[in-house]
């Protein structure tokens, strides 16, 4: 009798073939169909991204090396047979060791059924042990240049991400509890709620984040008292109301990003940073920036230097009499403050006594993941979209920000709101999160072109602002770096790196937490916890490796630096008193223009 022969292994290379085959042929179809329904004349769709030439270089990498291929499937495999035969001995009852376990803070698992319950728990190692492969296959590629690598890591992720079972109702054991329960209105109430989010983003999908309706500014959010006292085109400044029986003789401005609203640092009483400063005896001042228009589309980076912060320095001048301040720059406002030390150094100008940094990078050379939506190609194509109408949307931005947290930006809110049916719970940071700003065309591709691509602000003399050259080796200002471990957007790392431009006497501080919530962390809450140093080397790996970490929050190790520059006590100045009158109460009129009111 014969033995049958054996079934021959399918050929790696040939499978990788036939997906890149696949893929092409895919990519071919999609286009196909769009020309179909295309207007008559329109043009098909770019790949703006260029994903498609980064994937294809992806897969001509992974063809030239079929042994690894094979290795790696081969991997998987086993991985596959060690969960199915863990999975069968669970099913009589016996204790297994998971072959798969989701990452320290994965919150997408945290229902008790994805580990109790046979089905969710296979369903669940099934996804970690694709999902880990599939990132290991791309992370393990050579030949790569660096931009394409960190291209496909990033999107490899957001599909990996999208395919997560808690994001589908039959593979989420939450959702399917809630269905059977409900006998499915909750699906009901969730389609509602996709269709609401459709139509206020005018046909395109707007997740709702927060309930729109909880939060209102000057109400329940963004209350501190103060006054506008000051406004231009591009600004309203704004003089808080003293809370202490004297003050701090220098003033104190704050300069937040123009991307959202200043109001991240007043949000409620209990976390507002700018409520914490005047009590604290510091006669505080903060630049409201414009949500722009068309109307504005003229304006560049160095009006926001001329009308933004030298602007509120006169003002300040004006209001208080003193000529100089204390100035704290967050995130792009940060650039900014740099950017202005350096113009002030060239005019040999004393008007800021101390700078503090807040999750501000000073040095691109190594931005984060932000690197991906920037090159040269897509520059191009968001300047052609920003000229065609004069600036950028707010929620374009917001959308390339959110994807750098998908899970918690995204598909947690797919969940909560379409799946489960559930309203978004009232939170005020996110209210602030989706209160995004337009932006100037003109302001946002210098800013693109010379600070991301070309890191031109670190370098000497190659920067031209208001016509003075610019160059930060000559700035002195003592400075306060104040950075987050897990910041997405401004990696502590390349913040570190200011230190060693500007030539002051400097300090560096390493709060816990992310790039919001590592910097609005009020002493009340003793949580995240900061790192100090009192020594600054070259290397930001050295200078944590010499760190002390501390309980609590950032804040009072701020105080305490900035004592020296606060100056004697003085009689509290009233907004209005003082050479500058009353335009208005504050949180202003600038911060009420939301970019997404119909």
């Amino acid at each position: 009798m014969s033995t049958p022969a054996a079934t021959p292994a399918p050929d790696p290379l040939a499978v990788a073939q036939s997906l890149a085959a696949a893929a092409k042929k895919s990519a071919k179809v999609m286009s196909d169909f769009a020309a179909r329904n295309a207007q008559p004349g329109a043009a098909l769709p770019a790949d703006e991204l260029g994903l498609g030439q980064a994937f294809m270089e992806l897969a001509a990498q992974i063809l030239a090396n079929p042994a690894k291929l094979a290795e790696s499937q081969m991997n998987l495999w086993w991985d596959y047979m060690s969960l199915w035969q863990g999975s069968m001995l669970r099913l009589i009852g016996h204790d297994t060791t998971p072959v798969a376990m989701p990452a320290h803070g994965d919150r997408r698992f945290k229902h008790d059924d994805w580990h109790e319950h046979f089905l969710f728990d296979y369903i669940k190692q099934s996804y970690l042990i694709t999902a880990r492969w599939m990132h290991e296959q791309v992370a393990s590629v050579e030949g790569l240049p660096e931009p394409t690598k960190k291209k496909v890591d990033f999107f490899t992720r957001q599909y990996i991400d999208a395919l997560a079972p808690s994001n589908f109702a039959l593979t989420n054991p939450e959702v399917f509890r809630e269905t059977v329960a409900t006998g499915g209105q909750n699906l009901v109430k969730g389609l509602n709620n996709l269709l609401d989010d459709i139509e206020r983003g005018g046909g395109k999908l707007r997740i709702s984040m927060t309930d729109p309706k909880a939060f209102e500014l000057g109400v329940n959010i963004a209350t501190t008292p103060g006054k506008v006292v000051f406004q231009n085109e591009l600004i309203q400044l704004i003089q808080y109301e003293p809370a202490t029986k004297k003050v701090w003789k220098r003033p104190l401005l704050v300069i937040p990003p123009w991307i959202n609203k200043y109001y991240i640092l007043d949000l409620r009483e209990k976390n507002s940073f700018l409520r914490w400063a005047v009590a604290e005896g510091m006669t505080t001042f903060v630049v409201s920036w414009v949500n722009p228009d068309a109307n504005l589309a003229h304006k560049r980076f160095e009006d926001y230097l001329t009308e933004g912060t030298l602007a509120a320095l006169d003002a300040i001048e004006e209001a208080t009499g003193e000529p100089d301040a204390n100035v704290i720059g967050y995130c792009l406002g940060g650039t900014l403050l740099a950017a202005t030390l350096g113009y002030l150094a060239a005019k040999k100008t004393k008007r800021i006594a101390s700078a503090t940094f807040m999750t501000a990078l000073i040095d691109f050379t190594s931005a984060g993941e932000l690197e991906v939506f920037i090159d040269e190609d897509q520059v191009s194509s968001l300047e052609k979209k920003m000229n065609e109408r004069g600036y950028l949307e707010g929620s374009e931005m917001a959308q390339t920000f959110n994807l750098l947290r998908a899970n918690d930006l995204i598909w947690s809110f797919v969940i909560n709101n379409y799946l489960m049916g559930r309203d978004p719970f009232p939170f005020d940071l996110l209210h602030w999160n989706c209160d995004s700003t337009r932006m100037p065309a003109k302001m946002h591709s210098y800013y693109l072109r010379n600070m991301y691509m070309k890191n031109l602000l670190r370098e000497p003399g190659a920067l031209t602002l208001a016509d003075t050259k610019i160059d930060l080796a000559k700035v002195t200002v003592p400075a306060y770096f104040a950075s987050a471990i897990e910041d997405h957007i401004a990696p502590w790392k390349t913040t570190y790196a200011g230190t060693q431009i500007l030539r002051g006497k400097n300090r560096f501080v390493l709060a816990g937490s992310g790039h919001i919530a590592g910097m609005v962390n009020p002493p009340t809450t003793v949580k995240y916890g900061y790192w100090t140093n009192e020594t600054l080397p070259g290397d930001a790996q050295a200078w944590f490796g010499g760190a002390t970490q501390h309980e609590g929050s950032w804040w009072p190790d701020w105080r305490q630096w900035i004592t020296p520059y606060l100056g004697r006590e003085v009689p509290p100045r009233i907004p209005g008193k003082g050479a500058l009158k009353i335009i208005e109460d504050a949180p202003g009129s600038y911060a009420r223009i939301r970019a997404d009111a119909k």
